[in-house]
């Protein structure tokens, strides 16, 4: 299928730019215009948002916790993407706030430790002692009894998928479902997706090999299974899951192979591609018409994972 027309637009706009990539400045700067980049007003409202801070292995963990009104409801963890290296509570707010409303569900973003400054196991860690707070604490969220949700986009995707494998193995907590969109799975970038997508989609192959730098180093601990899940010889067990990928996207094919391997491991799983979307569609849903179907999508799996009815039309 070719590119959707408003995703052509907007990466010749870019492209036309100029614009240095963000593995062409140093972190710091990166990580500047990226928030800034993703700053935008809210456009869609919830009932409150508010922050607060956990007990992390380290320290304090910042959350930002929505929730679409006043009763309880179902509490679902969002991780944010950006390469672990970018990204925060502002970059993703959008994306919280859609969930939130979609899935009628107490949404609870994360601000695990970045790296470079703390690379891998710092992120996984910290997601999973916000994991094993909210699950604790979900009725005094405001949130329903019963197992929450966890989920996040790219690097957001590789650690929600990370944290229901160390679920698994840690004996808890419980998930109702693991949203995983487009995720890193794996380290060898050798995929036909890469192939095909290496260059001229927003996210590129040199991109994510500086991303991969800066969270593990170390090339043999890129074959840890919560480094890179794909890689773990053990699949079964893990929750149920929404796996999304996009056609023009790097990752698409190693996202893919995960529901695959999950699949075959006995593990619910549905598995949707966007084709002529890219990386980051579903942060682009308010300007991508095409990119709604995919709130949608969201927004039904984490209903009926929850047993949630669908909202009266």
């Amino acid at each position: 299928m070719p590119l959707e027309s408003v995703t052509a637009e907007i990466l010749a706009l870019m492209a036309e730019s100029g614009a240095p990539a963000f593995n062409e400045l140093p972190v710091t700067e990166g990580r500047a215009i990226y928030t800034e980049s993703q700053s935008v007003p809210p456009t869609v409202e919830v009932y409150s948002v508010e922050d607060a801070v956990v007990d992390g292995p380290v320290g304090g963990i910042p959350v930002r916790i929505y929730r679409p009104h006043a009763e309880p409801a179902p509490v679902h963890m969002h991780l944010h993407g950006g390469g672990w290296v970018l990204g925060n509570l502002v970059t993703h707010d959008a994306d919280c706030r859609e969930i939130c409303v979609a899935a009628d569900c107490i949404v609870v973003a994360v601000d695990y430790r970045l790296a470079p400054e703390h690379p891998f196991p710092a992120a996984p860690e910290d997601c999973y002692a916000v994991a094993c707070w909210a699950s604790a604490l979900d009725t005094e969220l405001g949130g329903k009894p019963g197992p929450i949700s966890i989920g996040g986009d790219s690097a957001g995707g590789n650690l929600a998928a990370v944290v229901a494998m160390m679920a698994r193995d840690r004996n808890g907590p419980e998930f109702a479902l693991q949203l995983l969109l487009y995720p890193i799975t794996e380290p060898s970038m050798n995929s036909v997706s890469y192939q095909e997508n290496a260059e001229g989609y927003l996210l590129t192959k040199t991109m994510m090999t500086w991303f991969w730098d800066h969270y593990c180093p170390d090339i043999e601990q890129r074959n840890n299974p919560l480094v890179s899940p794909l890689l773990a010889s053990d699949l079964s067990g893990l929750p149920p899951a929404l796996v999304i990928t996009a056609e023009f996207d790097p990752l698409r094919d190693e996202g893919e192979a995960y529901a695959e391997r999950m699949q075959a491991a006995g593990v619910e799983v549905e598995l949707r591609r966007f084709d002529g979307l890219i990386h980051a569609f579903f942060s682009m849903a308010g300007v991508i018409g095409a990119a709604r179907e995919g709130v949608n999508l969201v927004g039904s799996a984490l209903r009926r994972a929850h047993g949630l009815d669908e909202p009266q039309q």
